[in-house]
């Protein structure tokens, strides 16, 4: 049964009931929240602990201009993040990061003065060391060099999605780490300086796991440095902070978390310990508000056919979950001549307007009377949503995009 979504703040409800038929769908995110969400974040890390955001988890200008006071820089994963998220927050330091670096990516990150590089491969330490020698010979390039770390302790066994304990495209095998600490410190790449160490193992996972997983990286990259006798001054132990989208009243533990990162910083005070958050940031900011057009009965069962669909919110389609959602009953006059069409039952499934059975946003959805012309209103909408969506299948037209509460949020980001 598809779990209702968390309460609409109350800008956006207003929004949802001001919001012409025509302008539906649409994506609501309340800027207000997600300042009060990042300030409550910020207060539960400890100073030492650096928090970048992953840009990939929702690059909308707006976004990333909210998120500057709390974070210590952005991660971005390609030459256009790179571009983009530099001219939206010009000056902020940016961590370049991700599999399959173009020669082009990595010139563009050098001219552009990217802070540090979160190298793959021994392939992407080879290109980056020439084109950092040819194009800023007058830098010495921050490396940090990403590992798949074997993780034997269980704490990656609740996680959602993997990217390292296992085969992956991700980082470099830890068996290679004595050649990647000897091409950075003997002399052969002179632009170059080992930073440290970068694990992004999981995501899903909840503190207790999220520290087992940060005290694992961090232990094994002081192992690395004892046995090489090199300086190592940064690790970075990822991202993927839970999100439940099945119980969202549930959010992860950030007090007991930054409680842990504290221990752990003090364990190793010669570290600095950064953190790479993306969906547990912006998640709960931004909903999906969108109309029935059509409630349909096929085979017993009940369907509720909405503007819009899985081309605009793709997160259930690629999770393999159902949208958490709320209905908002329509208390305007039924505009049209012909009959409305409502739900007999009690629960219906939510599709929306694409030729594929795929095209399912949330199943079992408790709406006893649903009738066409009221609104559904997905929660949990405000990362990895549109900007994973396959906007251009069938051609429907793209929904709007409302930032609620801006000038209150300008006004705390100012404080």
């Amino acid at each position: 049964m598809t779990t209702p979504a968390p309460d609409l703040t109350p800008a956006v409800r207003d929004r949802v009931h001001a919001l012409t038929s025509e302008e539906l769908p649409a994506y609501l995110y309340d800027l207000t929240a997600l300042h009060g969400h990042l300030a409550a974040v910020r207060a539960a890390l400890p100073e030492r602990i650096e928090l970048y955001y992953a840009a990939k988890a929702n690059p909308e200008p707006e976004i990333l201009a909210a998120l500057r006071p709390y974070v210590d820089g952005y991660e971005v994963s390609s030459g256009g993040e790179l571009a983009h998220v530099g001219k939206t927050v010009p000056g902020a330091p940016l961590a370049f990061g991700g599999p399959g670096k173009t020669p082009a990516e990595i010139a563009q990150a050098l001219e552009t003065g990217v802070e540090r590089f979160h190298v793959e491969s021994v392939h992407e330490l080879h290109m980056l060391a020439d084109l950092a020698a040819r194009l800023a010979p007058e830098r010495r390039i921050a490396v940090l060099a990403r590992f798949n770390l074997p993780v034997d302790d269980g704490s990656l066994d609740g996680s959602s999605l993997a990217m390292g304990g296992r085969p992956t495209p991700f980082g470099l095998d830890p068996d290679q780490a004595d050649e990647v600490v000897a091409l950075l410190t003997d002399g052969r790449y002179p632009h170059l300086e080992l930073r440290g160490v970068h694990a992004h193992l999981a995501s899903g996972l909840e503190a207790p796991e999220q520290l087992a997983v940060a005290e694992s990286i961090v232990s094994w990259a002081a192992a690395l440095a004892e046995r090489h006798r090199v300086p190592l001054s940064e690790v970075t132990v990822g991202g993927g902070m839970a999100v439940d989208y099945a119980h969202p009243e549930r959010r992860f533990d950030w007090a007991a978390f930054g409680a842990g990162l504290a221990r752990l910083a003090d364990a190793y005070p010669d570290l600095t310990l950064r953190i790479e958050p993306g969906r547990a940031l912006t998640a709960y900011c931004g909903w999906y508000a969108t109309e029935v057009l059509d409630v349909k009965h096929s085979h017993g069962e009940e369907f509720a056919v909405v503007r819009g669909g899985t081309h605009h919110l793709r997160t259930p389609a690629t999770k393999g979950h159902d949208q958490p959602c709320t209905v908002v009953p329509s208390d305007a006059p039924w505009p049209h001549p012909w009959p409305r069409s409502a739900a007999e039952g009690d629960r219906v499934t939510v599709t929306g307007q694409l030729c594929t059975p795929k095209d399912v946003l949330a199943r079992a959805v408790p709406a006893p009377g649903l009738r066409a012309g009221d609104r559904v209103v997905f929660g949990i909408a405000g990362a990895y949503a549109w900007n994973i969506s396959h906007h251009d299948f069938l051609m429907h037209p793209r929904p709007g995009f409302h930032f609620l509460g801006a000038e209150e949020a300008d006004a705390a980001g100012e404080g």
